[in-house]
């Protein structure tokens, strides 16, 4: 098993809101404890998943490829999504983008060379009129991101990690 047994607990858990043949109701909540467990989905885990929810493989990998919450290959202890839906592009969230790339030495889709920030476009976050908006690890929504939000954000990120803070 590549899961660990606490993982398949909380699985467990999200199994009991659905009826029980309905288990691949619970696919979106298993790959998320399996992200917050290994950091990332590779095939096998997807297929872990899949076998344990009675789901085909490649029904579970449409989940995780169609929506960008998933990780797909290793990426930074965090990953910044930044929202690049037109109107928070708009709204400076194109400025913020430029402005943690020239901080960090990296483009969308990279990971600075000492894994602690991955950098990736963001779906809609419904947060139009505080933009700029960005998500750290798809748990944490910064709001009204100013050019001194985001270098205090950046310092406090790497001080954790340096730290060995958790994500």
């Amino acid at each position: 098993m590549l899961l660990s047994e606490q993982a398949f607990k909380k699985i467990d858990r999200e199994l009991t809101k659905f009826p029980a043949d309905q288990k691949q109701s619970a696919v979106m909540a298993a790959l998320a404890i399996a992200q917050d467990e290994k950091g990332w989905l590779s095939p096998e885990v997807m297929e872990e998943i899949a076998n344990y929810l009675d789901m085909a493989p490649i029904a579970v990998q449409e989940v995780a490829t169609f929506y960008n919450m998933y990780n797909l290959k290793p990426t930074g202890k965090y990953k910044i999504s930044v929202c690049t839906n037109l109107p928070c592009a708009l709204r400076d969230g194109e400025r913020a983008a430029h402005f943690l790339k020239d901080k960090l030495g990296i483009d969308y889709r990279e990971t600075t060379a000492d894994g602690v920030f991955t950098l990736v476009e963001g779906e809609c976050m419904g947060a139009c009129g505080d933009s700029p908006v960005l998500l750290v690890n798809n748990k944490r929504m910064c709001i009204q991101m100013s050019d001194d939000r985001l270098e205090a954000l950046v310092a406090e990120l790497r001080s954790d990690a340096t730290a060995g803070g958790a994500q």
